[in-house]
């Protein structure tokens, strides 16, 4: 039950319900006394016809009443102003618009007092950025970490990849469905990783590995004896906890040396 209603609209209509019994009990009286006394000869044919007429129009009241109970979805045989609200479906309540002893008008301008979620299955918005998309398919699968539970990993299907970008991030939205063991809240923050089509291999290196100099990037390679050579490289995402990753220049299992910084200050001297 989500909660429980008291309404002057079903305690009126339960009023004139006992109302138009009560008339429609006194006019079946008046037509029994009207029928022995016209037998009788006692009242004439129109006043047994008035009786009839009152008791027909005593009755529609009643079935009046009765009609709009049940449209207020009251039960008659339990005259009461206090209505239980039961969820129609199973599932969390995710928005609640409504406190204890608060009034509650139409819903035609009013928000929902209520909105429920079946969270066994969820949506999840990742931003891709633009020169990822091509690695992105719809109705494949990505790894999700959850930032409370990053040790955990679950498997989520790409449903869909927005149309348009972010104009400042230069994203698109690309929706995940994956199974809620329990633990996904609305509002959570993840990771997710998404494999492309093809594998590739890049070789990574420390990122103090890495000299930024003049807008390029360069690393230090061995040239034999004690001399190091220096190599543009193409630099590219950090990989966590200090690694960079390195599109062109070297070749995964190039040695490099690990500071480039310290082997740069020690040259110039």
């Amino acid at each position: 039950m989500l909660l429980r209603v008291q309404s002057s609209d079903i305690s009126s209509a339960f009023s004139d319900y006992r109302h138009a019994m009560a008339d429609a009990a006194l006019a079946k009286a008046q037509l029994d006394r009207s029928k022995l006394l016209f037998d009788r000869g006692a009242i004439a044919q129109k006043d047994l016809e008035i009786a009839v007429d009152a008791e027909a129009k005593a009755r529609v009241d009643v079935e009046t009443a009765e009609q709009r109970i049940a449209v207020l979805g009251a039960d008659i045989n339990h005259p009461a102003a206090l209505v239980d609200i039961f969820a129609p479906v199973a599932g969390v309540i995710v928005e609640q618009n409504v406190t204890a002893a608060a009034g509650v008008k139409t819903l035609d301008n009013s928000p929902n007092l209520f909105t429920i979620a079946d969270l066994s299955e969820v949506w999840i918005l990742c931003d891709v950025y633009e020169n990822d998309l091509a690695g992105v398919r719809i109705g494949e699968y990505a790894d999700i970490r959850l930032n409370a539970y990053p040790e955990r990993v679950f498997r989520g299907r790409i449903g869909n990849i927005g149309p348009i970008l972010d104009p400042n991030l230069r994203t698109a939205k690309v929706r995940l469905q994956v199974r809620n063991p329990g633990l996904m809240r609305l509002g959570m923050f993840v990771t997710a990783t998404f494999h492309g089509a093809q594998s590739q291999k890049r070789a990574l290196v420390p990122a103090s590995a890495i000299l930024h100099l003049h807008d390029r990037d360069w690393v230090y390679v061995p040239a034999g004896g004690k001399a190091f050579r220096r190599v543009e490289v193409s630099g590219g995402k950090m990989v966590p906890p200090n690694l960079q990753e390195v599109l062109s220049g070297v070749a995964p299992g190039d040695r490099v040396v690990s500071n480039a910084l310290v082997l740069q200050n020690t040259s110039e001297q």
